[in-house]
């Protein structure tokens, strides 16, 4: 069957207004919450939506929020730059952006400049220090979380090395404290502070805590200009600064942003072994 020359036309000029559609070059707003929490991806995009929109017209181009659960996933994006924008929960998943694909710190967010993992023992627990922990059991959650990786380095730090210690990742961070009470491990690390407060409310020990590293990093891509960089900047730190701009941050349950030096980050990604 021969098609009609005024279908195939129909079809070209269909084709043709998709390609000139602003929504044909709308830029990506990645949004990671963390490989521990259990946040549905739907609703990932939801609490971004006010804050996409604005971004939309201080870009003055569409910005769609992409959430990505991922970490494999997430770096895939970031290594090809098909992430225009990125809301990073680990830190080292930002800060190999930073190193191998050129993007560009942001701002960090407000309340998670100083994330640390504890080292929960047992009330009655006769460690004294990590070094005691040679030969023994540590409960860390998933080994990919910017936890463990804390985890590790702070081990490290300690003189002792992760590869040869027997350590039990957990898919979720909540799971560390039952590992411990039973007696599955002798020690438990978290960055959870419910559960430090809870762990210690009950009697229990922490024998040391890990470096602060900040999380949940803005990165942009490098196929962003300067001026838009700075603009998305400028936004995002001055959003907690009107009623407006708290109301958009509500959904995300952030309080707002704040700068950071991106050499610190760098800083931070030695010690955590990248």
């Amino acid at each position: 069957m021969t098609l009609a020359p005024t279908f195939i036309a129909r079809g070209l000029l269909a084709a043709l207004m998709l390609i000139a559609s602003p929504w044909a070059n709308a830029l990506v707003f990645a949004v990671n919450e963390g490989v521990t929490y259990r946040v549905p991806l739907e609703e990932v995009r939801g609490r971004y939506a006010a804050i996409a929109a604005d971004l939309s017209k201080i870009l003055k181009q569409p910005v769609t929020v992409e959430p990505v659960g991922d970490y494999n996933l997430l770096r895939r994006g970031l290594a090809s730059k098909s992430y225009d924008l990125a809301m990073i929960h680990p830190a080292h998943v930002s800060i190999q952006a930073i190193k191998g694909s050129g993007y560009k710190l942001v701002a960090i967010t407000k309340g998670y400049q100083k994330y640390t993992a504890s080292f929960l023992v047992q009330p009655d627990s006769k460690l004294n220090s990590l070094a005691d922990l040679k030969g023994l059991k540590l409960g860390a959650p998933d080994e990919d979380s910017i936890t463990s990786w804390m985890v590790r380095a702070t081990l490290r730090d300690a003189k002792l090395d992760p590869a040869q210690m027997s350590i039990t990742y957990t898919r979720y961070q909540d799971a560390v404290p039952f590992f411990v009470e039973n007696n599955l491990t002798q020690a438990g690390a978290t960055a959870a502070n419910a559960l430090v407060k809870a762990w210690q409310t009950k009697g229990g020990k922490i024998l040391a805590q890990s470096k602060p590293v900040p999380i949940k990093h803005i990165l942009a891509s490098p196929n962003l200009s300067a001026d838009q960089i700075e603009k998305v900047r400028e936004y995002l730190i001055g959003l907690d600064a009107s009623d407006e701009g708290k109301k958009k941050l509500e959904p995300t349950k952030y309080t707002g942003f704040e700068k950071y030096d991106e050499a610190k980050m760098l800083e931070l990604g030695a010690w955590l072994g990248l």
